[in-house]
């Protein structure tokens, strides 16, 4: 905790002032977690003083708030544009990131609790850069980044605002940033020096090196590829949901299985059951293979019945059997971009709709995939199949 509030020194984050007449000051309060790394081992303990930002008025107390976000998809993209032209990715950590953004409104916030100053326990602080919690941060950090970097030489992404890239005669550098997180790479080595001495230059920085563990992905660059997967993540997931004992499936799902509402069967807990959906989707992120069977059981969220659990449970056991399924993206490989639809015939017995899936390729690395219900009931097998094309040639005018 001292820890903490000592960064807010560093970066001279506010300033205690007496309370001004009617003024609007913001509640604070402390939230505690544990930093692990790719194994689930405790690293470190973190204290984070945050402000109570469901409290703000919009207007008042902060104008836009809006800050990109990068999509788990850009991530893919990275990985494979890294791994054909040979680059290794590295990861940094911007400490204390949002109190380095600079706030255009005026708000005050109460003295963290059990560290008020004694002398002036009735005074406020009075903010002239981001806190955790405002809602105006995510906004002030992405702002103040951007315009560095922008103002070293770098180019922002046309599409992908969090993207950033910069060319040295024949040598080129990309970095994409996640909040605080950054990850970057370059066809030379000494840029990926330069650029970390230059980070460090402006911000409070944890070098973490190679690029390993990322939002519950495990990343293994290799001599002959890239290997994502989130075997820790199942595992935990199997643990949460009391599947870590199952028995093992080596399919997750029967080929002739036709989930319906089911409005006779045994209803079962709700929140389990989307808690188990919400858990898989994300899985899906480096899971194709469980990715129809998963957007099919989400379909019954709203009332979901024992039927639909036993399916889920399946996709649990599925899992139990291939924990460590992930993506491989292999060097030396064309990068031209491909993609394949298809479309089944009102498989929804509910609403008779057509069902449309899509995979899209750089190279030999799948990077991109999609399941969606259709909008509107195809009259013919030929109607759903061009609705199918139609939203795949979106996708892949989008990656282009």
């Amino acid at each position: 905790m001292h820890e903490e509030l000592n960064n807010f020194t560093r970066n001279e984050v506010w300033t205690l002032e007496a309370k001004p007449k009617g003024a609007r000051v913001i509640g604070t309060k402390w939230v505690f977690r544990n930093k692990q790394d790719d194994e689930g081992n405790i690293v470190r303990n973190k204290a984070r003083f945050v402000a109570k930002g469901y409290s703000q008025v919009e207007g008042i107390d902060f104008g836009e708030s809006f800050a990109p976000f990068v999509r788990l998809e850009a991530i893919r993209f990275l990985l494979a544009y890294a791994t054909h032209h040979d680059m290794k990715l590295y990861q940094m950590d911007v400490k204390s990131a949002f109190l380095n953004g600079y706030i255009n409104e005026l708000v005050y916030v109460e003295q963290p609790p059990s560290f008020e100053d004694p002398n002036n326990p009735n005074h406020v602080y009075r903010l002239s850069k981001a806190l955790y919690g405002l809602k105006q941060a995510p906004r002030a950090w992405y702002e103040r980044l951007r315009d560095f970097l922008i103002e070293k030489g770098f180019k922002i992404g046309q599409v992908d605002t969090t993207l950033f890239t910069k060319k040295m005669d024949n040598d080129h550098f990309v970095c994409q940033d996640y909040v605080d997180d950054i990850i970057f790479g370059s066809t030379n080595e000494e840029l990926c020096k330069e650029f970390g001495n230059m980070m460090a230059k402006e911000f409070e920085m944890s070098m973490i090196g190679e690029l390993m563990f990322f939002l519950g992905f495990q990343i293994k660059q290799l001599k002959e590829g890239t290997f994502i997967y989130q075997e820790k993540y199942t595992r935990d997931l199997l643990k949460r949901f009391k599947m870590d004992d199952c028995k093992s499936i080596e399919t997750p799902m029967a080929t002739n299985a036709k989930l319906e509402a089911d409005e006779s069967g045994i209803k079962v807990d709700q929140t389990l059951y989307r808690s188990m959906i919400g858990s898989l989707l994300y899985l899906c992120a480096s899971r194709p293979d469980i990715m129809f069977s998963v957007f099919l059981c989400a379909r019954f969220q709203a009332d979901p019945k024992e039927s639909h659990l036993i399916t889920v449970k399946r996709i649990l056991r599925y899992l139990k059997h291939t924990p460590s399924i992930g993506l491989w993206y292999p060097k030396g490989a064309s990068f031209g971009l491909l993609g394949y639809t298809d479309s089944d015939f009102a498989g929804c017995h509910v609403e008779h709709k057509s069902t449309s899936g899509g995979c899209y390729l750089l190279g030999h690395s799948l990077v991109s995939w999609s399941f969606k219900k259709q909008n509107c009931v195809s009259l013919s097998t030929a109607e759903a199949e061009y609705i199918a094309a139609g939203s795949s040639c979106a996708q892949l005018l989008y990656m282009k």
